[in-house]
């Protein structure tokens, strides 16, 4: 293999893993939306010019943002001026992930626990797909599409219940 197939593999392998870390801070940050979430940094994960929208039942419910402003303040209704979720939790799988040049798209299996603040509860399941550009050497989020596989009301997610763990003084 040349040094010139090597150093565009590695640029690959690279951008990839970079475009993971793009996602999983935008879910990390979305997972603990309040008062000293960091609307700026969660700005820079997109292009300028970024698209967020939702499809088929997404779509009536998210709408389409466009543009960076658009979508932090979108995201910023959710904890301002009352927070939307008491908790929410975002995993992923199924990752598939093509880069090539200064463009790549991702497209994830999603599954979201939610308490919402009055209280219900529900797990949603979304296909995500992403496009995202190289820009100053940072890759971005340039398109964020989300769309319903299954949604479902639950009674609750967490409970007051004591954790079973194996008596630790038994045999000792």
């Amino acid at each position: 293999m040349s040094d010139a197939a090597i150093l565009a593999r590695l640029d690959r392998l690279e951008s990839e893993a970079a475009i993971r870390r793009t996602v999983a801070r935008y879910f990390q940050i979305c997972d603990r939306l309040g008062p000293e979430t960091p609307f700026t940094e969660l700005g820079e994960l997109f292009t300028r010019d970024a698209c967020w929208e939702g499809k088929g039942r997404y779509e009536s419910a998210f709408g389409r943002y466009d543009g960076r402003s658009e979508i932090v303040a979108m995201i910023r209704s959710y904890c301002m001026p009352t927070p939307h979720f008491a908790m929410t939790a975002h995993f992923f799988s199924a990752d598939d992930i093509a880069v090539e040049g200064e463009t790549g798209v991702g497209k994830w299996m999603m599954l979201q626990t939610s308490t919402y603040a009055d209280g219900t509860a529900d797990l949603r399941s979304a296909c995500l797909t992403m496009r995202f550009e190289r820009e100053n050497e940072r890759w971005r989020i340039a398109l964020f599409r989300t769309e319903n596989i299954f949604s479902r009301r639950i009674d609750h997610w967490n409970d007051r219940e004591v954790i079973p763990v194996p008596d630790q003084t038994a045999g000792a």
